[in-house]
């Protein structure tokens, strides 16, 4: 079974609460994925499927640019740790002369292409860790990236230079533990309904802050 095929067999298509302008393969209740346990994942070699879900962080990232396209229009852009993709997504639908989303899971870059196509949009998807690349973007978009130590403190330094490069890093927050408490710039806010099988409430307050230098 080829990656886009899995995603395929294992999702529906749905919409995120607060962007409903944007289609998505999602898990739900009614699909294998969600039943699925870490043991039967990782007998086939799989990893953790945050690609099927539409997290609060990269929700409130699409809405902005979906409310604000001028953020993003003819500009480069990238959704750094992009998931189902739909920050990349509202990107290329507000005008971005360019959209990628960046992961390192093989069926979170075939979620990302399936997605976009099911909107009518194209999303680049250049494979493998892109943490140390040299900043060949305008704006780089990163939601829900610092739920684990080791995680943020691969990727913030490299998000900072990317700021101090000259690219608009927006990041986008819902109370994780390890955001960094010093140089950000709040920018808006969302609530976002969740769900309890993901989360330990039922609606999550995401910041969207401008990560400095």
């Amino acid at each position: 079974m080829s990656p886009e095929d899995f995603v395929r067999t294992h999702t529906a298509v749905a919409r995120a609460p607060i962007v409903p302008e944007i289609a998505l393969h999602l898990a739900s209740e009614i699909t294998p994925i969600w039943q699925a346990t870490e043991e039967w994942l990782k007998e086939r070699n799989i990893e953790p499927p945050f690609w099927a879900f539409a997290w609060p962080g990269g929700q409130a990232t699409a809405r902005l640019l979906l409310d604000e396209p001028e953020r993003v229009a003819g500009k480069r852009v990238l959704d750094f740790a992009a998931g189902c993709g739909i920050a990349a997504i509202a990107a290329a639908k507000s005008g971005a002369a360019l959209a990628e989303a960046a992961e390192i899971d093989r069926l979170a870059l075939a979620a990302v292409r399936l997605n976009a196509a099911l909107n009518g949009v194209t999303v680049a998807t250049p494979e493998g860790d892109i943490v140390g690349a040299p900043c060949r973007w305008d704006v780089i978009l990163a939601g829900d990236v610092c739920y684990e130590a080791p995680m943020t403190a691969h990727i913030l330094p490299w998000l900072r230079a990317m700021a101090a490069a000259g690219a608009d890093v927006l990041l986008a927050d819902p109370g994780r533990a390890y955001l960094p408490r010093e140089g950000l710039e709040p920018l808006s806010h969302h609530a976002v309904p969740t769900t309890l099988e993901l989360e330990d409430r039922t609606l999550r307050e995401v910041t969207l802050f401008r990560l400095l230098p």
